[in-house]
């Protein structure tokens, strides 16, 4: 990149840094804070993003000529970049290395800066906010822009999936009511995985590391209402392998990760999975166990910043005859979908609901089932809601 000056150089690589992921960030003083903290003036670590310009997955062969380094420096880089939560680099299926440039966040340079044990130092409380200034950026441009957004948002992609709680809490089994109807989907089309041990059966490499949410909202003063437990943000095959090389999280055998999913479920946590490309046909990458109050996906649409979308293949059913009005559900639902009516009793909005069971896991009276059927739920942040 001759002739351009360091801060010329930090604009470029912010600019195809912003362009990943679901959804585009802006470049501005916030975002090109966060890529002067992370990157640290090391010059051709910005040269090296800037190659990810036009393909964002590439072999070495493509990064060593769209960079114009040699082999062994373009993989050096590269082997720095990943350890600084902004590549991706793995063996596709094939056994060739590929090597992808991360978004901002969901999943990227945010989730992975914040998924290792903090030390509490000045420099991680320092990008705490930033991402939390940048966070808030983007709300304001949403809530100024929505009328124009809602097309875009309601056609995007579920961002993770669902896979509920099994157990109610004192460890008797969910009513699950089968779906009464023949559902035409494509014939590629794998149902995906319903219990998070069938997840955990599936994986031969299966790695855990810190809730990125919590521990940021911590360093943000803001920690978890429930005390809830940390150690718990899985990452499965492929994902496993780098997150471990990387240092952001450690190996674990299948019984060690079930013993953890089960604590996070006894802490009313929600299982959220996630999978390449958003595709719920393909295997899991990853699962996250997010409480109410410190989720980002949660507090984002909470706080009018991104949609809530999800796919899900339950939806909540309350028995009216059982329910005693209670209110446990209404606190325990994590996207606020159940209220109580004029008669005391517990109703479910359909649309806001994504089958999590955290309310039939919690509910005194069993007076809460999961009915089965693939869905996908889509519900805008709250300002547009009320427009829509």
């Amino acid at each position: 990149m001759p002739n351009k000056s360091l801060e010329e150089k930090y604009r470029s690589a912010a600019a195809v840094v912003c362009r990943q992921g679901m959804f585009p960030f802006p470049v501005n003083d916030t975002t090109l804070a966060i890529m002067k903290h992370v990157i640290e003036d090391e010059e051709d670590e910005l040269d090296l993003i800037c190659a990810f310009g036009k393909k964002a997955s590439q072999t070495l062969e493509e990064l060593t000529a769209s960079s114009g380094f040699s082999e062994e420096k373009a993989d050096r880089l590269a082997v720095s970049l990943a350890r600084k939560g902004l590549l991706f680099n793995q063996p596709n299926s094939a056994g060739m290395m590929v090597y992808r440039l991360l978004p901002l966040m969901t999943v990227g340079l945010m989730e992975y800066k914040f998924m290792t044990e903090l030390t509490g130092d000045e420099k991680e409380r320092e990008l705490a906010h930033l991402f939390q200034t940048l966070l808030n950026q983007v709300r304001d441009q949403v809530q100024a822009n929505y009328d124009n957004l809602v097309p875009m948002l309601q056609s995007a992609p579920p961002v993770d999936r669902t896979v509920p709680s099994r157990v109610t809490d004192d460890g008797k089994p969910i009513r699950i009511i089968p779906i009464d109807k023949r559902v035409e989907v494509p014939e590629e089309f794998v149902l995906p995985s319903q219990s998070v041990d069938e997840i955990i059966d599936k994986f031969d490499e299966i790695a855990v590391g810190h809730c990125f949410c919590r521990q940021r909202q911590k360093v943000l003063g803001n920690p978890c209402a429930t005390d809830a437990p940390v150690v718990n943000c899985f990452t499965f095959g492929k994902s496993a392998r780098h997150t471990v090389a990387q240092g952001f999280c450690r190996m674990v055998s299948k019984d060690e990760a079930r013993r953890i999913m089960r604590e996070a479920e006894e802490a009313g946590l929600v299982h959220k999975a996630f999978h390449p490309g958003s595709n719920v046909s393909r295997p899991e990458t990853s699962i996250c166990n997010c409480c109410k109050d410190c989720c980002d996906t949660l507090n984002l649409w909470r706080d009018g910043a991104f949609p809530l979308i999800n796919s899900t293949y339950h939806l909540s059913i309350i028995d009216p005859d059982l329910c005693s009005g209670c209110g446990v559900c209404v606190e325990r639902c994590p996207t606020d979908a159940i209220q109580l009516n004029d008669d005391g009793t517990a109703e479910r909005d359909e649309k806001s609901c994504f089958g999590c069971g955290i309310c039939a896991r919690f509910c005194p009276e069993g007076a809460i089932s999961l009915k089965e059927g693939l869905r996908r739920v889509m519900v805008l942040p709250p300002r547009l809601r009320l427009a829509a």
